[in-house]
This record gives structure tokens, sequence and C-alpha cells, in this order.
């Protein structure tokens, strides 16, 4: 039985296994697949990882997740309050800083694994390692320095801080959110995670200025990497494009794999990327909510039209929405395991 870190470690290599790997992010489904509100699925580590190993039995795709949801991290940090809807993802319902001297007060904690917000996560990371036996890899979701500070104190005041002022005092937070960073990533790694979504919006150029990604992006995520594996780190940007420092990225920061934004051009990518990694093509999945299964089809078959040449190459998709029907999701499933076949 061929099996995703089969199909994974193939694309990796620059081989050819029975398909390309798929990676497909099915999160708040968990809860509709246990019949549970939002709020109650993300209460328990064992209600997580029964949705995820249920959801990749149900479809067939080669990863599982240990993310409950973005605003995790917060709580680490002394967020209070997490907002759940009854259609889409919980959301930060309480700023840990209200005022820039509030940093002054954070703490970052020596070990992630023994916190008490953690337990819940380190849970269902134990189950999902138990339970797929290293046969799917388990993916694990960390946001970079430059990132963290804006689910702490909202992205306009971060902004403001990060362009404005005062810079000793941002220079301050974003050494913390590093050393964050790093803490969270061992402790991932310790508890089982094989793939690490390395998330930075502002490590897309099209996010911020070229200007900023050279003299504030760039820095940061060096200090974030500096000694440390980068295997199984993902570049991710949020959903933002990167072709335009995919060079770059590699050269100076090491990186073996790239998320393309769904609105990167795949061959554009594959070409500037030259063999030196594995590229994943990401579809726009909020599309997938009103797309006529022959439309679904015939994105697929575009994307990996673009990408398979030359290997290296899978399928992903960014945090696919609650409203997308079920069946439009196995169409697109279907279509990748037609179209990604090395047979």
């Amino acid at each position: 039985m061929i099996t995703g870190f089969d199909r994974l470690m193939a694309a990796a290599n620059g081989e050819k296994s029975d398909r390309i790997p798929v990676f497909c992010n099915l999160l708040d489904q968990g809860a509709k697949e246990l019949g549970l509100s939002l709020k109650e699925y993300y209460s328990k580590g064992e209600y997580v990882a029964e949705g995820q190993l249920k959801m990749r039995e149900k479809y067939g795709y080669d990863n599982l997740w240990s993310l409950f949801y973005v605003g995790k991290e917060a709580e680490l940090l002394g967020c209070k309050n997490i907002i759940y809807a009854n259609d889409g993802p919980p959301t930060i319902g309480h700023m840990v800083f209200r005022k820039p001297e509030d940093i002054h007060n954070m703490v970052i904690p020596d070990d992630i694994s023994n916190h008490p917000e953690f337990q819940e996560t380190l849970k269902c990371l134990q189950i999902l390692k138990k339970e797929s036996g290293d046969k799917y890899p388990i993916c694990a979701y960390i946001t970079a320095s430059m990132a963290m500070p804006a689910m702490l104190m909202g992205m306009e005041k971060w902004m403001d801080m990060l362009l404005s002022g005062p810079f000793d005092l941002r220079d301050k937070l974003l050494a913390m959110t590093s050393d964050f960073f790093k803490k969270q990533l061992v402790a991932y790694r310790k508890a089982g995670a094989d793939i690490i979504i390395y998330s930075n919006p502002f490590g897309s150029p099209y996010f911020v200025s070229a200007k900023l990604f050279n003299e504030l992006s760039m820095p940061w995520m060096e200090k974030d990497l500096q000694g440390v594996d980068r295997f199984g780190l993902v570049y991710y940007c949020g959903g933002a494009r990167m072709n335009q420092v995919l060079n770059q990225v590699i050269e100076k920061l090491g990186f073996a794999t790239f998320y393309l934004s769904p609105f990167d051009d795949i061959a554009q990518g594959k070409q500037l990327i030259a063999g030196r990694a594995l590229c994943a093509g990401v579809i726009n999945d909020i599309k997938l909510i009103d797309w006529t299964y022959d439309e679904i089809k015939a994105e697929v078959k575009r994307m990996l039209d673009a990408g398979m040449k030359g290997g290296k190459f899978f399928f992903g998709t960014l945090v696919m929405p609650l409203y997308i029907p079920e069946k439009n999701i196995r169409y697109m499933l279907e279509a990748v395991y037609e179209y990604g076949s090395y047979a």
C-alpha cells in the first residue's frame, strides 16, 4: 500500500509514485463530521484528532492537521477570549496588548509543551501519531515573528508600530515573537508534527513593499530560522503571492518546500524554483463554493498541466470554507487523483 508519506517523499526527491501528493486542509469540517458545534469540537484534542482522521479517510487525501484555529497561538500568550461562529473559523476576541507599553509585561513560556493551553493540541498530536502509524504526514501551523504581533494587538496597531515605531519597543516585541516561534517549533516537533507551515504574510512582496521586505521581513525571517533545521518547513504567505521572492528565499533562507498562492503562476513558480525545492500548486478554494463540476475539473487540469512537468510538485488547498458543498470537495479531489496520476 502506497501511503501519503510515500507520495510526499517521492515528490520531494523528484521521483514518481502512483500520483502526486494531495494536501486538503479541511479543519472546521471535522466538527460537522462529528455532529458538534465548533466550540465543543475545538475544546478537546481527541475531537479534533477524530475529525481529522475521519475526514482523511472519507476523502482519501494525504495529510493530517494538528491545527485547531490560528488564534490558538495567541492563547499561549494570554488571549482570554475566542469568538466562535456557526459558519466560519474561530476568531480572536481579546487583544493581549491594549497599549504598546503592555509589551513589557509579556512573558514567553519556557516550555510550550507544558503550557496549559497547549495540552489539547498535544493530545491531538499524540492521537494522530498513534492512529496514522506514520502513513500520513501530520501538519502544524506556526506564525512567523513579524505576523504574530497582529494577533496580539490587531493589524492596524501593529502596522502603525511596524512602520512608525517606537522602534525599540517594536524590535523588543519581534525578538520575543521570534523566540516564541522557535519554542513552538521545538514543541511541535517533539510532539510528532512532521510538517511545519511557516506562516508569514510579511514574507510576500504583495503584502509589503519590496523595500520593507528586504529591510525588515528578510532579516527577521533569518532570525526566526537561525539554528533551525529546515527539514519539513514549508514557506507560506497566508495566500499572498510569492513568486517574486522565491529565488531569494531559497538562497538566503534555505527553504525546500513552497506553498504557492492561488494567484501565483504555477509554471513560472516551477521555473524559478528550477528543481531546488518542492512546490505546491494551490487552488482558490473560495471559488469551490459556486463552481460547477466542469469548472472544478477544468481548473484542476489547468493547474496540474502547469505544475507536474519536471516533478517535485503537489496539490494543495487553502482553508477550505465550510460553505463548500461536499460534492464539490469530492469533484476536486477526484479530478486531482485522475489528472495527478503517474500510472
